[in-house]
């Protein structure tokens, strides 16, 4: 009679040669000198006749050297995506397959360039000589692949390192109505990451011009284009290209992840990129839904999205950080697509035009502000100063609303108001001036602990310079231990409490 081990062992090894003769007899042929017909050219899509091997997101090639991507793959004909200019194409032009999927290149040679959403440079700096290539589409990594996220990404914006912290790994939505300062946020994270060994990628998705242009001369000018690379599509690029440009971004940043690298991504903005996957869509003819997106714009989203994340120390310990940025109309954070990357992401940084008009920036709201990771990435620092800000500062917007009208409060409510006012002016943040570690456990502990409510609001900016400039001189030691991580003991606090109010006191 026959081992059961060995029998079983037989029947798994006829089962794998059965299943790949069956992959073998379906899979597509390449023959990439399979030619079609254009049939149809329309704004950003062309069906093309003919082409019966093709594979689904192969490369499509024109009479004049522009590009596609094979999108629907109907019995009679193809739907092909256009990544160039259709101008020059006509009906009865002949196409070609080219046998390769999308790809674009990858490596450190990006680094310090502009390129458009298939990797191709557009900052006349001649071409990139990449030693190697990716697909655009990828699977995010197997569930096991993954690994905590427990290192923080420091935003060196005061009032996210504090209250909404996030970290390496992590997919953190940023969201709030135009003009309210998103991309400035994203901006100051890049920025930040000088010194940290952080590579960031900034993904323009149908902007204007010259705001890329914008975002470009910023990081050039402060010194952020060594460790930065900007992927750029703007309202003038086909819908094709504003489609595949944020799964490029991944695929660069992927690349970097699995040499065990560290990457924030930036995805400015997904709203956009959901209007130009619903035009191709609509354009190709595939059924609308709610608001006329198709029914997949969910999982258009979530897998980009799915593909940042902690990688495992045996894959390299690598991370991939998305800031993805989507745009709300009239604060609804309940419309269709900031409702879908809500539940994809893992928590939301909201910026309120209320808060923006009162002049309070970052106008970050705290009380409509996530993070789903939360303290496990924050600093030990942070935790010791700030640990009930959140609430305590929530709390003090409910009261400040009570107290407007106008009904008498007792000594305790005053000072309870007159803290938060405190602490919401320290908050406040100019552009492009990120703060160390340290310095934001100096002023979040001034003001948490009483040390400046003696001190006149309008005086705060400049009282909060010297604090930082105080604890850099006189406590140089304890900045280096915040900043590596080290846990503050009671006695550190009283320390920095004590050296701040003689700054503040005299």
């Amino acid at each position: 009679m026959n081992d059961p081990q060995v029998e079983m062992e037989r029947l798994q090894q006829q089962l794998q040669q059965a299943v790949v003769r069956v992959a073998e007899r379906y899979r597509p042929k390449i023959t990439p000198e399979e030619t079609g017909q254009l049939i149809f050219v329309g704004r950003g899509v062309a069906r093309v006749r003919g082409l019966p091997g093709v594979a689904a997101e192969e490369l499509i090639q024109f009479p004049g050297g522009e590009l596609g991507m094979a999108f629907n793959l109907d019995p009679d004909e193809v739907g092909v995506i256009l990544l160039d200019r259709s101008e020059s194409l006509q009906a009865g032009d002949e196409v070609r397959r080219t046998g390769r999927v999308l790809d674009v290149p990858v490596g450190e040679e990006l680094l310090g360039r502009v390129v458009d959403g298939v990797g191709r440079p557009i900052d006349q700096r001649g071409p990139i000589h990449a030693a190697n290539r990716l697909p655009v589409e990828r699977p995010a990594p197997a569930i096991m692949d993954r690994a905590p996220v427990t290192v923080p990404l420091q935003t060196g914006v005061k009032v996210v390192d504090a209250l909404i912290p996030v970290g390496r790994g992590q997919r953190e939505l940023i969201l709030g109505d135009r003009q309210t300062g998103k991309t400035g946020i994203a901006v100051d994270t890049i920025l930040n990451q000088r010194g940290t060994g952080v590579l960031c990628i900034y993904c323009a998705i149908g902007q204007r011009s010259t705001s890329v242009a914008r975002v470009v001369e910023d990081l050039q000018q402060r010194g952020a284009w060594d460790y930065s690379l900007v992927v750029a599509t703007t309202e003038d690029h086909p819908p094709g290209e504003q489609f595949v440009a944020p799964y490029a971004a991944m695929s660069m940043a992927e690349y970097f992840m699995q040499k065990g690298r560290d990457v924030l991504v930036v995805l400015d903005d997904l709203t956009r990129h959901a209007r130009a996957y619903r035009e191709l869509s609509l354009l190709l003819r595939r059924p609308p839904g709610r608001e006329a997106y198709p029914g997949d714009i969910f999982y258009i989203h979530s897998r980009l999205l799915e593909r940042s994340t902690h990688l495992k120390e045996e894959l390299g310990g690598g991370s991939i950080t998305a800031l993805p940025i989507v745009e709300t109309e009239a604060q609804n954070l309940s419309a269709y697509i900031p409702t879908n990357l809500i539940s994809i992401t893992d928590g939301q940084i909201y910026l309120s035009p209320d808060l923006f008009d009162k002049g309070i920036l970052p106008a970050v709201d705290v009380g409509k502000s996530v993070s789903r990771v939360g303290g496990k990435t924050q600093l030990p620092a942070f935790r010791a100063v700030a640990a009930d800000l959140r609430l305590s500062y929530a709390q003090f917007e409910e009261l400040e609303a009570f107290a407007r009208f106008g009904t008498r409060l007792d000594a305790a409510t005053r000072r309870t108001l007159e803290r938060g006012r405190r602490v919401r002016e320290i908050l406040k943040q100019p552009q492009y001036e990120p703060l160390p570690v340290a310095d934001q456990i100096a002023v979040l502990l001034a003001v948490t602990r009483g040390v400046l409510d003696d001190v006149v609001i309008d005086e705060l900016p400049q009282r909060e310079q010297q604090l930082r400039q105080r604890m850099r001189q006189r406590l140089p030691e304890l900045c280096r231990r915040i900043e590596s991580g080290e846990e503050l003991l009671e006695d550190d606090l009283q320390r920095m409490q004590r050296v701040l109010s003689e700054e503040v006191h005299g």
